[in-house]
């Protein structure tokens, strides 16, 4: 990543300050404000952000300081500033002038005095931050209320507050040449793979971009590639109690602030399919609403396409199972209704998401219009393609991961376009082709299709039952590849 050449500050108090305003545009920008004042007879200067100042501990400081005579000040100043007369906790010293400018318009705030050639920074910083609310994505009947945020320091308090491990690490970087945006990487270091916590933090580093305008988002299209790939590399997670749970399994979470989700790396396909509701309850029931879950995911990728088969090649079904074929096929080709009413699915999801929930409801009965009993009736659907894409529907809404359930989207698209061009041989082409798909991706080491490829009995019967907490007596084999019995 490009890094700027070092630019000491000097004793020369004008040069210094001529230096900073510059850099910082502080005649230019209305908010980045740079304050002149005088105590105990020596010139001093703050730059700070307007909006990321708390004015309250500024002004403690400002009125510690203008009580101050000339001769508290002299000898040492800076050990004396630093140490005895800024009363604040987060305050360290730098030499680099280009280190301050990032630092001031990261948040902090920049103190000069004449006679000094360090800056004092003092982290007297607040963000503009909504409640830590209940994530509308993963919701719970019981459990936790709060969730992630868009401010990296309450996401990491959120998530120290559930992990009170004395080797929880939280280590800080910055990403992006020009947006400098924090970012967390977190693990426990007794539990972590230490390859693998290396591997996380190179694949950081060697990002190079100027900025990172979506996040994370932007984050995991460098760590993850595979851009063809419509599976997710990653897990997001905006519940602090799912990401503690991830940590004390080995997993390394990267938090990126100006997100409220929390990246959970290294992960498999099964990890996308559980949810927090299913620890909310007994092991049984537990058990029950994964197998569930299960059975909607694959019929959101599955159903359709061995529909629209059976449809189409009917001697394929027993005479007992006649019945699931379609009496009539309609004014338009079944494959032209199934895609048709996918799109318009689409369109329906995305109205949704732009639509102000003061019309919901009109936006409803839109929907209800349009893939209803009109449509029908007009003959640009039947019956049954209405019937099984509400199915498909209802099980693409219950996959708990937003990403998942896309990508699994584009695959049912794809096996519906193989059917329908080479019938039963599409089908299990495509099928076949999904499947190796899988078995050949990895997320950083780690076999997306673990443990059903490569088996492991005891792990792939953790993935199908929910087993109860107290008989998980050891994590994942496959993030701790050197330690077989952890």
């Amino acid at each position: 990543m490009e890094q700027k050449e070092k630019r000491s500050v000097k004793l020369n108090f004008e040069e210094n300050i001529n230096y900073l305003k510059e850099a910082l545009g502080v005649e230019k920008s209305f908010d980045v404000i740079q304050l002149d004042v005088e105590y105990a007879e020596r010139k001093m200067a703050f730059f700070f952000v307007d909006g990321f100042v708390k004015d309250d501990i500024l002004h403690y400081i400002m009125k510690i300081l203008s009580d101050l005579d000339k001769e508290k000040l002299e000898g040492d100043t800076l050990s004396k500033l630093v140490k005895t007369y800024i009363p604040y906790v987060e305050v360290e010293t730098s030499d680099d002038l280009n280190k301050v400018v990032d630092a001031v318009l990261a948040g902090p705030t920049a103190l000069i005095v004449d006679g000094v050639n360090k800056a004092i920074l003092i982290d007297a910083r607040t963000y503009p931050v909504r409640g830590p609310q209940e994530p509308d994505i993963e919701r719970v009947v019981r459990g936790s209320r709060d969730g992630y945020v868009e401010t990296i320091v309450f996401n990491t308090a959120l998530t120290r507050r559930r992990v009170r491990d004395r080797t929880l690490r939280m280590e800080y970087m910055q990403v992006g040449r020009r947006s400098k945006t924090d970012v967390v990487v977190s693990y426990i270091e007794d539990i972590a793979d230490p390859d693998l916590v290396k591997m996380v933090k190179d694949s950081l580093s060697k990002i190079d971009t100027d900025g990172l305008p979506m996040a994370e988002k932007t984050i995991e299209e460098f760590i993850s590639g595979r851009h063809w790939n419509p599976y997710p590399m990653v897990r997001y997670t905006e519940r602090p109690d799912t990401a503690a749970t991830h940590l004390y399994e080995g997993h390394v979470c990267i938090i990126v602030d100006g997100s409220p989700s929390v990246m959970i790396t290294p992960t498999t396909f099964w990890h996308h399919l559980q949810h927090a509701e299913e620890y909310r309850n007994k092991p049984v029931i537990g058990a029950y609403l994964r197998l569930v879950r299960f059975l909607a995911v694959w019929a959101s990728i599955f159903l359709l396409p061995i529909w629209y088969l059976f449809a189409v090649r009917p001697e394929l079904l027993p005479a007992s199972l006649s019945y699931i074929g379609p009496n009539e096929i309609g004014q338009l080709p079944l494959i032209v209704q199934l895609l048709l009413i996918e799109l318009g699915l689409d369109m329906l999801r995305m109205a949704a998401i732009h639509t102000p929930s003061s019309l919901a409801t009109a936006l409803g009965l839109v929907a209800a219009l349009m893939i209803g009993q009109v449509a029908v009736e007009v003959g640009l659907f039947i019956n049954e393609v209405v019937l099984y894409l509400a199915i498909v529907a209802i099980g693409t809404f219950s996959t708990p991961s937003y990403e998942m359930s896309l990508a699994n989207r584009l695959i049912r698209i794809g096996l519906l376009l193989l059917t329908s061009l080479f019938h039963t041989y599409g089908f299990v082409i495509g099928t076949t082709l999904l499947i190796i798909m899988l078995a050949r991706m990895k997320s950083f080491g780690v076999p997306y299709l673990w443990p059903f490829i490569p088996f492991n009995l005891r792990a792939f019967r953790d993935v199908l039952l929910r087993s109860p907490i107290p008989l998980k007596n050891r994590r994942p084999r496959i993030l701790h590849p050197k330690d077989p019995d952890r």
